[in-house]
């Protein structure tokens, strides 16, 4: 396969530039369309795989740990082959690791189930390697979160598109009545009607595949441009001469800390929704439209951010705002009791502020990734593996919220936001501007 000659970002045109933001935007849809999607499985794995909370948040942490084993190596690929190459398979392994539901469904084996996840959780630490330096060096760089927030709505849209249409796509009118009928069966008939049950699962992932397996063929042939990250301008190297490894960068490593906390705070409120609001006395049916409450939130957050950064705040200053937010909003998700009735639901106010939570990250990850990949010329693509890497907070997170959901409650797990926020708050305010580990002492 000829390898495309890689050019710099600022000698692209204008609509070079739009052309290949649109295409990212493509990526990120796709991210979120295969990402979110969990958030309708942890649930319904708990019921056809007869688990507890801790079981069915292996479901996120077999997806997301992939992002720990294969971002550092996806680094080093993509500085070997180049970004379109890197994408092209990216989407292939995501293709196979969305063929094995198919024979995970046919025999109900939940261990093969997380195997195919922690396989499109690899091809998709790939795509996230190589997409999310892409669009932050592609323009001017206080418009990054600008972008990133494009790219944000293009993955929240998906988020919110995805587990209704799964849902859509694999429950009944009537599955209520039968997940309340499955805690009194026994023997034979139970085995069946799970055997039906988690059968739904292997013709919307069937076609995943298939689309996956194309897309790579889409990305390989697109006019995406073969972008070169690794020259630096005198200036820029002078000043990392005497680096030698990306840990020489605190503000990448501090940063890198900061999303493995937001992530994972992110995708607690989202795919812990569903359960959490069925705890109050809500039927699971009409407790499936939560996440996409939740992620409709954070893209009126990345709407208001397009808007807003940087005609009247900075994205320094936007992601300040969103840490607070999100801090404030987490106590008053353990705090706040009573009944509401909002948007038809009735219903914890609560449930409506774990929803906020979705408007507080909105900002976060686009205001954090510019900052943590600041001046690393060279080292851009390794240092992106770093932050990359840092996705396995989405594993780690909510199998804690998980465990301690088993403890102590599913409201009182929430507290596991808290110290997320917290540390959040340093990165916006002071981690970001340590640039030598000496003076962070």
């Amino acid at each position: 396969m000829k390898k495309q000659i890689a050019v710099s970002a600022a000698s692209l045109t204008k609509r070079e530039a739009l052309v290949s933001i649109a295409l990212i935007g493509l990526l990120f849809f796709i991210f979120g369309f295969v990402t979110w999607i969990n958030a309708i499985l942890i649930p319904y794995f708990k019921i056809a795989c007869e688990l507890n909370h801790f079981e069915s948040y292996l479901v996120a942490f077999a997806f997301y740990i992939a992002y720990l084993v294969m971002s550092l190596p996806a680094g080093y690929l993509l500085k070997r082959i180049g970004f379109k190459r890197g994408m092209m398979y990216g989407f292939w392994i995501m293709a196979f690791g969305a063929a094995l539901f198919v024979p995970a469904g046919f025999g109900r084996v939940y261990g093969l189930f997380l195997a195919g996840l922690f396989t499109l959780g690899i091809g998709l630490a790939i795509l996230q390697t190589a997409a999310n330096p892409y669009i932050t060096v592609l323009g001017d760089k206080e418009r990054a979160a600008q972008r990133f927030s494009i790219m944000g709505i293009c993955n929240k849209f998906a988020g919110i598109v995805a587990p209704l249409l799964f849902a859509a796509v694999i429950l009944k009118p009537t599955d209520n009545a039968l997940f309340e009928q499955l805690k009194t069966m026994e023997g034979l008939a139970k085995e069946n009607a799970l055997d039906a049950l988690i059968a739904r699962v292997i013709l919307p992932y069937s076609i995943v595949a298939i689309v996956l397996l194309l897309l790579g063929i889409f990305i390989r042939y697109s006019p995406l441009p073969e972008i070169d990250t690794d020259v630096e301008d005198e200036g820029l190297s002078l000043s990392n001469a005497h680096k030698k490894t990306i840990m020489d960068f605190p503000h990448l490593v501090l940063g890198s800390i900061a999303i493995f906390f937001h992530v994972g705070s992110q995708v607690i409120a989202v795919d812990s929704i569903i359960n959490y609001v069925s705890a109050t006395g809500i039927p699971f049916l009409e407790a499936k439209v939560f996440p996409s409450y939740t992620l409709t939130a954070t893209i009126v957050g990345y709407l208001l951010g397009i808007w807003c950064v940087p005609r009247f705040i900075s994205q320094l200053s936007a992601l300040k705002l969103c840490t607070l937010a999100g801090l404030c909003f987490s106590f008053l998700v353990l705090f706040s009791d009573g009944s509401v009735h909002i948007l038809g639901h009735e219903t914890s106010p609560s449930v409506w502020f774990v929803v906020l939570l979705g408007f507080a990250n909105s900002m976060i990850w686009a205001g954090v990734w510019p900052l943590a990949l600041s001046n690393l010329g060279r080292f851009l693509k390794i240092g992106a593996a770093l932050l990359i890497m840092a996705l396995c907070g989405n594993a780690i997170m909510p199998l804690l919220y998980g465990y301690l959901a088993d403890i102590y409650g599913l409201k009182q797990a929430y507290w596991v936001l808290v110290p997320c926020y917290m540390y959040l708050i340093f990165y916006a305010f002071r981690g970001h501007k340590i640039t030598h580990w000496k003076r962070a002492r």
